[in-house]
């Protein structure tokens, strides 16, 4: 039994052998270190490829914002500010005067000129968009600077009195103005490119990042520099902003403006917030309905929305509680008085929760216009009829 085995395995073997020897014939004779290195490159193809695709990935997005710098850049410009300072009045001690040992100095004025904030072009004909804070002070002068060192003064502004926005006026032509997205088509995630000139002195700043958030509601401003405002559904980004990028455009990859990079957390690091380009578009519809005037109407009235729960607690009624009247305005000349309630504007109620309700009924509308105000006082209600002026800085 034993050896009828053997001899199987033996036949096994030899009918293996000539399997074996039968199928070199069909191939080429190949070394153990060749057939080895050959296995080698299998990963070694995997891992080029890998490195490659990363680095042609790196590439293209580095030439993206290559390209959309170089297009932009003609169309962002600096603010710059000029104004005059007082050193103010001051004592000194007169050691020769022992009767009158002080004397009083008067204050020099002095000339202060300084880059302030950044803006963009929107037409060739010389409109810059940039925010209200950056030219909020109605004494200064303001200049434009292109990226080509070229200084414009500013001869009109439009400070928007629903947004932090504002739009200036510069004797020039055949400028390159950026193109406006449509930022209700943003993205999460999606590259944003902020230009500007952080700390008003390093002109024309390229910062990149993503859009990291939409729809936030922030309180921009400072109380000490007289400038608090309510800002709903703005962007948020992580591209580094800084004072000065104030005013500056934040671009998508196509170089499509998607935004006015307007604040900065002061608490925390590469959180910046930029208004959508939909309100610029907003804005810029509604000076262009006007002839693409300067002047915008006004009613003349200092106020507080009073919210419905608010007024009924008080025994009021909701609207627009008038705390002055500037004198000589429309709201003046048609009799409004203070602690009047402005309820309605034309037959439109007037929303107390919303801070913009009575701005926005007027800022529609244009100078000359006549319109009914419904007031509310002592318990009784009237209609008065006004006729708008243009606003009085």
């Amino acid at each position: 039994m034993k050896s009828l085995l053997s001899l199987k395995s033996v036949v096994l073997a030899i009918s293996v052998l000539i399997l074996v020897l039968a199928g070199l014939q069909h191939f080429e004779p190949i070394s153990s270190l060749t057939w080895f290195q050959e296995l080698l490159k299998k990963p070694s193809s995997t891992v080029k490829q890998e490195t490659s695709s990363k680095t042609r990935e790196v590439v293209s997005e580095e030439s993206v914002v290559i390209e959309v710098v170089e297009k932009s850049l003609p169309s962002v410009v600096t603010i710059a500010i000029e104004y005059t300072s007082s050193s103010g009045r001051r004592i000194e001690i007169n050691p020769f005067d022992p009767f009158s040992p002080f004397r009083e100095i008067p204050g020099e004025d002095r000339t202060v000129e300084r880059n302030i904030g950044s803006g963009f072009i929107v037409s060739s004909d010389g409109i810059v968009i940039t925010n209200k804070h950056v030219v909020l002070e109605s004494e200064a002068t303001y200049s434009v600077i292109t990226n080509d060192k070229k200084e414009y003064a500013v001869e009109n502004i439009y400070r928007d009195p629903l947004n932090d926005l504002a739009i200036l006026k510069i004797k020039a032509s055949d400028l390159k103005p950026l193109e406006l997205g449509n930022s209700s088509k943003i993205k999460l995630g999606q590259m944003a490119i902020a230009i500007g000139t952080p700390l008003g002195e390093f002109q024309n700043t390229i910062t990149t990042g993503i859009v990291s958030g939409l729809g936030r509601g922030i309180t921009a401003g400072s109380p000490y520099e007289g400038f608090i405002e309510r800002l709903d559904s703005v962007i948020q980004t992580d591209a580094a902003i800084s004072p000065g990028n104030s005013g500056g455009p934040l671009l998508n990859s196509s170089g499509q403006v998607i935004g006015i990079n307007t604040a900065v957390a002061s608490e925390g690091q590469n959180i910046g917030f930029a208004i959508p380009s939909n309100v610029i578009k907003e804005l810029l519809d509604i000076f262009e309905s006007r002839g693409g005037s300067f002047e915008r109407p006004y009613l003349g009235v200092r106020y507080v929305m009073l919210p419905e729960e608010d007024a009924k607690r008080e025994d009021l009624v909701e609207g627009a509680l008038v705390e002055s009247v500037v004198s000589d305005s429309p709201a003046d000349d048609a009799g409004i008085k203070a602690d009047d309630i402005i309820t309605a504007i034309d037959g439109k109620k007037l929303d107390g929760d919303d801070t913009q309700s009575l701005a926005e009924a007027i800022v529609r509308r244009t100078i000359g216009d006549r319109i009914t105000v419904k007031i509310w006082r002592d318990g009784s209600t009237k209609d008065l009829i006004l006729t708008l002026e243009a606003y009085k800085e």
